[in-house]
């Protein structure tokens, strides 16, 4: 084998304990797996979500684990494939902003699967899986030094999931690296679908999930995959990437956290288009305008923010591409107060007032080299009146210099669970953020999952 980051990856992957974890760490874990909890409750009215629970259905019978929100079981890989479509399908599960990933919806969702499947998986075991995923799948994106090619929340993702995975079905170093071969084996997600603004995008996250269960499953029996998945003639960097670096992400695995680094998404919208959002909310408060005071609304980005969310506004586009173009998501910001959860059904889309000030809106991109780089951006307001706002902005509202507050992070759980015409009842949520709350203590995961059984697609 001269594969050495795989070995590393691995390394750090298969012999990392609780004990290991730092108290911010452990900290950071249960916000976020409240945060992943909430935001796949929120999924389950999203769109085309019952298309996709129909199909997962279909491919199988089994009982392994729970749907968040949906009041049914399905075979773990199912079930992972499902859970993981509803949080990322409304743009509002959490993201680590230098690797460019989404490292909750496949890690959490994977191990979730192969948790319940198991039975009897602690809090402490979660929280070390789930842990050791988010480090493997940003570590991977971090060592990229060019722009996106391939969905890098699929692509890297599924070598974050499949870690998870492994690590709660208790596999050997070397099945482990098995698993790992054999999850390379199924990557893929493109970002033709983020230049369409399909719902594909969470469908790649959702393969990325099942994907990491199958793996962990074949490799648990034996089955060998490939060895140098990472650093190969033909493994992930030199196939997905156009070029990286093989050097500090790695070198800093087990003394570093990733989850300490991921940030909360508090608007249900693409993460570039955060900055802007917050900043059109503050200066509403600020200056009290309404919609037809604005004359304009600049957005001065990096490349990355303009390629992720600089589209043109149109009335019959999807849900997808709305919550994907900041011209319709400043304009709601504006209108509402708010980016609600149900602001892309399609009349709101279509509204005139909404359209009209989304024309007023532009994406410039800026000078800055980086080509992964979110920030800083600079928003400009200008009022009919004359009147002139600038505002730069460093760290994006939900970053960890910027972060949502204990209380503003239960809120969104809440908002989440509460979404939709069959609501999760409001003593199971405070039941579920009392146990994730002292999950180092929690015999079994499934105490949690019970609570979010839910009533289905509204």
């Amino acid at each position: 084998m001269t594969d050495l980051a795989a070995a590393r990856l691995v390394e750090h992957a298969s012999q990392t304990s609780f004990d290991h974890l730092s108290g911010a760490a452990k900290q950071a874990l249960k916000t976020f797996i409240l945060d992943s909890l909430g935001v796949t409750v929120a999924g389950r009215n999203a769109e085309w979500t019952k298309e996709v629970l129909s199909a997962a259905q279909d491919w199988g019978a089994g009982k392994d684990a729970l749907v968040l929100g949906q009041g049914l079981r399905l075979a773990a890989p199912a079930a992972a494939f499902v859970n993981a479509y509803q949080a990322h399908s409304q743009e509002y599960d959490c993201v680590h902003e230098g690797a460019v990933v989404h490292p909750m919806a496949t890690a959490h969702s994977a191990a979730l699967a192969v948790a319940e499947r198991r039975g009897g998986v602690t809090g402490q075991e979660f929280m070390t899986a789930v842990a050791l995923g988010v480090d493997v799948s940003t570590t991977i994106g971090m060592a990229a030094t060019s722009g996106l090619k391939f969905f890098r929340p699929a692509v890297a993702g599924v070598f974050g999931a499949t870690v998870a995975a492994a690590r709660i079905e208790g596999l050997s170093a070397s099945q482990m690296h098995d698993a790992l071969g054999l999850a390379f084996t199924q990557c893929g997600g493109t970002m033709q679908a983020h230049r369409e603004g399909k719902p594909t995008l969470a469908l790649n996250v959702a393969f990325a999930a099942r994907a990491a269960v199958q793996a962990v499953d074949l490799a648990k029996r034996g089955f060998p995959g490939p060895a140098d998945f990472l650093t190969g003639s033909f493994g992930y960097f030199n196939m997905m990437e156009d070029s990286f670096e093989i050097g500090p992400a790695f070198d800093e695995l087990g003394s570093v956290w990733r989850i300490t680094e991921v940030s909360h998404k508090p608007f249900s919208a693409g993460r570039a288009t955060h900055v802007g959002i917050d900043v059109v909310l503050r200066l509403r408060q600020k200056l009290g305008f309404t919609a037809d005071q604005i004359d304009k609304i600049t957005l001065l980005a990096p490349p990355l923010i303009c390629l992720l969310v600089g589209r043109p506004t149109s009335a019959d586009m999807t849900a997808n591409y709305a919550r994907l173009c900041f011209q319709f998501a400043g304009a709601l910001a504006a209108v509402k107060g708010d980016i609600p959860l149900d602001g892309y059904q399609p009349d709101n889309i279509a509204d005139p007032e909404l359209q009209a000030l989304a024309r007023k809106i532009e994406v410039v991109q800026d000078d800055n080299p980086d080509p992964n780089a979110l920030n800083p951006q600079t928003v400009i307001l200008t009022l009919k009146d004359g009147r002139r706002e600038e505002m730069v902005v460093a760290d994006t509202f939900g970053a960890p210099n910027n972060p949502l507050t204990a209380t503003e992070n239960i809120t969104k759980f809440e908002k989440c669970c509460s979404f939709g015409a069959t609501p999760i009842a409001a003593a199971q949520q405070a039941e579920v953020v009392k146990m994730v709350d002292d999950l180092e203590n929690i015999a079994d995961i499934s105490a949690i999952t019970a609570c979010l059984s839910g009533g289905g697609v509204a």
